[in-house]
């Protein structure tokens, strides 16, 4: 499983259109350092939004792919493209901005008009991603139809997006199966958390054959949300699969990136402390002789959480989180 994080670009609906230079390479740089290496940025409603669409981010376009121009041969990033703004000059621009890929947008049942897009995408020899938009308001046999004309006309993954966040699982694992079954390209999921069903319908999407899962980190983006980077991290985790290093990320959070969103107002649904008592099966009645002993100690508040959970579950003692506090702490 391949997580492609979306919070510098879909995220930056939180603040307007997107996220400033400082917190847009605090975040790459956060992804890039925890094993998240695809990365989408820029515009929140795509390259060419800006002069076309005036939609008016805090940076342009090429001063977007001069601000991540440090970090681009360190990870797989790019930019989003609505098929409507695609030029040559632009494409080009992203070309000599050394991104990996663009990533075409467009409401299902409109692939037939975005093809021009994707072939200027291929011709610039840039890795072509698409997102199918909306693409409940297709049925899942004419949606993997569209895909197969997308794959044909040179997409190299392709994504069913839930843009409302209104599928239910039994829905995005039959588009999934559909798709999965009719192509060759890896297939994405990219889910809004209106129902409050992103975590469901991502395993739904995996468990039938997707292999790559959108997210955005603390659940940033538009309307309800995505998918918490962090929180895929972790059940993915639990699953057994690795996606990237989950302390390292729940650390990044919670010492940078949530308290540099605090300032506009922002928070995360679920706090890297809490998502770790769930990962590890750990009551949250136990937070405050966790936190006095990882203090005390010098140890690491989320292993703790994790290590002591792994001897009791139920009802583990003072005596029992202090010396695991220690053991930790060397």
């Amino acid at each position: 499983m391949q997580l492609f994080d979306c919070t510098l670009r879909d995220g930056g609906n939180v603040l307007g259109q997107g996220f400033p230079a400082d917190l847009t390479t605090l975040m790459i740089e956060g992804l890039l350092e925890n094993g998240i290496d695809y990365i989408e940025y820029g515009n929140a409603n795509g390259l060419g939004a800006y002069e076309d669409l005036k939609k008016i981010a805090p940076l342009t376009d090429a001063e977007y792919l001069k601000t991540a121009a440090s970090y681009v041969d360190k990870g797989k990033i790019g930019m989003f493209m609505l098929a409507a703004c695609a030029t040559d000059e632009r494409i080009a621009m992203a070309k000599d901005g050394g991104l990996h890929f663009l990533r075409v947008g467009a409401n299902a049942g409109d692939g037939a008009k975005a093809t021009k897009a994707v072939k200027m995408v291929k011709d610039h020899g840039l890795f072509c991603c698409y997102s199918l938009m909306k693409a409940y308001v297709l049925s899942a046999d004419a949606l993997a139809d569209e895909a197969y004309l997308l794959q044909e006309a040179g997409v190299d993954m392709i994504t069913i997006m839930d843009s409302a966040g209104t599928m239910m699982p039994d829905e995005v694992a039959l588009y999934t199966r559909r798709m999965v079954d009719r192509l060759s390209i890896p297939v994405a999921f990219h889910g809004h958390n209106n129902l409050g069903l992103s975590v469901q319908n991502a395993l739904a999407a995996y468990r039938n054959g997707a292999s790559v899962t959108d997210c955005g980190l603390m659940g940033m983006a538009r309307s309800a949300g995505n998918l918490a980077t962090e929180i895929a991290m972790v059940v993915y985790d639990r699953l057994g699969i690795k996606t990237g290093d989950v302390y390292g990320m729940l650390h990044f959070i919670d010492k940078k990136l949530a308290p540099a969103m605090k300032e506009h107002g922002y928070a995360p649904a679920v706090s890297p402390l809490d998502l770790v008592f769930g990962y590890a099966g750990c009551h949250s009645s136990l937070t405050a002789s966790l936190k006095e002993a990882a203090a005390s100690e010098g140890a690491d508040l989320f292993k703790l959480v994790v290590a002591v959970s792994s001897k009791d579950r139920k009802a583990p003692s003072r005596d029992l989180i202090f010396q695991t506090a220690r053991e930790l702490a060397g």
